[in-house]
Parts: structure tokens; sequence; C-alpha cells
């Protein structure tokens, strides 16, 4: 990749950066379209988000940035703007900049997430769902879920509490679906979805224990790096069918695209 002068630059936020894959297939995406546009991460820790936007305001190359874990909910009172899809998930996953330093956010893992269950050939409506998870990327995929019609979802998080008010907000906008949160046997669900960070490292306990799971079960873990998880290699071994979360990510290069564009 040859990055002059008149390259348009994307970051990613993060903290850490290790897992960091957007960066790759953006650079990777772009290259293919004969777009002269480098990204690359970012490790911006929590208490340094509001000076690095701030930055960012000032950089005139700069055309936007993604932003992943931790600070897909943070970054929005940060922003000038937020669009109402990210609104309503309440968490944004890229930012635009426009000419005069005017920041918009938006979260695409919403439309990512259905675009590449479909492209496996997958579903959720009228499916029951089980997600682990309810961060920011959980908030969009709960919301997504629900929207594409799934006829319960039922929501698993290590901080009870969280997972509640994210059920209960769900459940106020899509009142289609039943929607409930707590711990729940994997086994009794068709589609199981992982947002939780859980499986990025080597030594990460698995987010789920799924060995009564049927063959006939989906596992979708979003986690991009490693591409196989050890959830997905448990869903293997029963015959499942496994999606990555490089199949999110493909899905998004396009949204991106358009998005910045705008």
């Amino acid at each position: 990749m040859e990055i002059t002068g008149t390259s348009k630059i994307m970051f990613v936020l993060a903290d850490p950066v290790d897992h960091v894959r957007a960066s790759a297939v953006l650079n990777a995406y772009f290259a293919e379209i004969g777009e002269d546009l480098a990204t690359s991460p970012l490790a911006v820790r929590p208490r340094d988000l509001g000076t690095v936007v701030d930055a960012i305001r000032c950089m005139g190359n700069v055309v936007g940035f993604g932003v992943t874990i931790p600070h897909k909910v943070a970054i929005m009172p940060l922003l000038n703007e937020v669009t109402n899809r990210a609104r309503m998930i309440g968490a944004v996953n890229f930012v635009r900049r426009s000419r005069d330093g005017w920041l918009v956010g938006d979260n695409l893992d919403a439309p990512g997430f259905l675009a590449g269950l479909d492209a496996h050939g997958c579903s959720v409506e009228g499916k029951r769902v089980l997600q682990l998870g309810a961060g920011g990327a959980g908030r969009a995929t709960a919301m997504a879920i629900a929207e594409a019609g799934a006829a319960e979802l039922r929501i698993s998080n290590r901080d009870e509490a969280r997972g509640h008010a994210l059920a209960d907000a769900v459940q106020a906008l899509f009142p289609a679906t039943r929607v409930s949160a707590g711990p729940a046997p994997p086994e009794d669900f068709d589609l199981i979805v992982n947002t939780t960070p859980l499986g990025m490292k080597p030594g990460d306990a698995v987010p789920a224990e799924i060995g009564g799971i049927a063959s006939s079960t989906v596992v979708y873990d979003i986690i991009v790096n490693p591409p196989v998880t050890r959830l997905m290699d448990a869903a293997c071994a029963r015959g499942a069918v496994t999606i990555g979360g490089k199949a999110m990510l493909d899905a998004q290069m396009a949204l991106v695209a358009t998005f910045i564009k705008q």
C-alpha cells in the first residue's frame, strides 16, 4: 500500500488493539475498489478517548474512524451527531468526519450482522435466539435480531442488570418478539450469538457450554480474531453450523464506503 499526501485516512479506535482486524479488511477492500484510503488501528485508553476525538477533528486528511471495544457507547456524547439507528441501538461503531471536523456516528453492526447471517443462508425470522453479552455490539445485534422477526430473544450477560436493561429496551421497541434476560440452556435455542469478548485470548473461558446443542443449531461468534474460536470449535464438534465474525465484518465494508462518502 502506497500512502501519500493525497490519501484519505481512517482509524480504528480500540483498547487493546491486538484483536483488531477491521483495518486490514478495510485496506484490502478499498484497494480492491480503487479507493486511495488507508486505515490503521489506534490504541486509545478510555480516559484518553475525548482527547483523541478532539485531535481527529483537526486532522484534515482523516475522513472517519471505526470504533470497537470498549468505546462504542462512550463515544456517543463526544460526537456532533448520531444517526437514528445508532441512537436506537445506543452505540456507535463508525464515525464520519466532514471537512470542517463535524463528526457523525452510525452503527453498521446491525445490518452487517444480518448480512453475514444471510450470506450463510440463515435467518432469524421465527427463531429462538440466545445472545451472549449485552455490550455495545450486543445492543446492535439484539436490536437487529428482534427487528428481523425472531420469535424469542434471550439475553445472557455476566452483569445481569445490564442484560435486563437491554432486554427491556428491545422489548419496548419490538413487542412482537418475546425478549427476556438471564441464564438459559443453550440447547433450547435455534441460534446462539456470542457478542462477548470471550474467545479473543487463548486462555479465555468458553462463553457458554454448548455440549447439548443439536446439529441444526447455528452458532454465530462475532469475534473476528481468531477466525475460529473455542465456542465455534465446540459447535463444530456437535455438527452445528458456525459463522465467524469475519462474515459480519466483510458485510460492513460496502456500508462503510457508502457512509463515509455521504
